[in-house]
């Protein structure tokens, strides 16, 4: 790979680590709107991952209080890891695909985002979406896809602001 292309291509991935930090934060927000409106109680499941990813690992958290505060921090962290990777993931991959319709995009990188958070779970056998109805898909999906929305928009800001004759 030539040097302009590598900047062409860490440029991507930049706008696209920028845009998912934003995603990120968007899907925190709308989680939080959604369990002061409905009174409910943050999601443990962040937490189980991380517990069960260190024993795994065989990696200790400690005991208690101290082990329970780790695997929240732990899973919170995996958390935003992830909406990171999936926005640099789509910086990479829009330096190879003409860029796609907003709706395409937040749908695309909403699926993305939900198969990289729920996958795992799934995958250690702690959650089943088979099992989730309605509401349970609805506090899911609601969050990714604006995950999706911003992130799209996001990288689109970043990147029209380098290209000479537009305005973000």
């Amino acid at each position: 790979m030539g040097n302009a292309r590598r900047r062409v291509v860490y440029g991507a991935v930049t706008a696209g680590l920028l845009a998912g930090a934003a995603g990120t934060t968007a899907l925190d927000m709308v989680t939080y709107l959604d369990q002061a409106l409905r009174g409910r109680p943050a999601s443990v499941m962040p937490q189980r991952v991380a517990e069960r990813l260190a024993g795994i690992a065989g990696v200790p958290l400690g005991e208690g209080d101290e082990a329970a505060g780790r695997a929240q921090g732990v899973g919170g962290l995996l958390g935003i890891l992830t909406g990171l990777a999936v926005g640099a993931a789509y910086g990479a991959l829009r330096t190879a695909v003409p860029r796609p319709s907003p709706l395409v995009a937040a749908a695309g990188l909403g699926v993305a985002v939900v198969l990289a958070s729920g996958g795992p779970m799934t995958a250690l056998g702690l959650t089943d979406p088979r099992t989730w109805g309605v509401a349970g898909w609805l506090s899911d999906l609601v969050p990714h896809f604006t995950y999706g929305l911003v992130t799209a928009y996001t990288f689109d800001v970043i990147t029209a602001a380098g290209r000479p004759g537009c305005r973000p």
